[in-house]
């Protein structure tokens, strides 16, 4: 897999996927396309985590380094951003 397809996609990984697909540099993989479709709209870091486990395998950086993003992302979220929701509320 590509370097830059591997950083970019921690950050923006939906527009990253998208000059991937227009640049025709996207990962290879298994994925059926109806799920490459659907999980590249709605959870596209679970798909970008299939491709670096289908290509690289679990034991690389780059799938802890996207899977601790994931988890951040979707579970965590900063002591900030509870701030704010708790600001909300009042």
């Amino acid at each position: 897999m590509d370097f830059y397809f591997l950083l970019f996609s921690l950050f923006v990984p939906r527009i990253t996927m998208v000059v991937a697909l227009f640049l025709g540099n996207f990962p290879a993989n298994s994925v059926p396309q109806i799920f490459d479709i659907l999980l590249g709209i709605f959870v596209p870091r679970i798909l970008i985590l299939i491709y670096i486990y289908q290509n690289m395998g679990y034991e690389n950086v780059w799938f802890v380094a996207h899977l601790v993003v994931l988890i951040i992302t979707y579970f965590g979220g900063s002591r900030e951003t509870h701030r704010r929701v708790r600001r909300r509320r009042d």
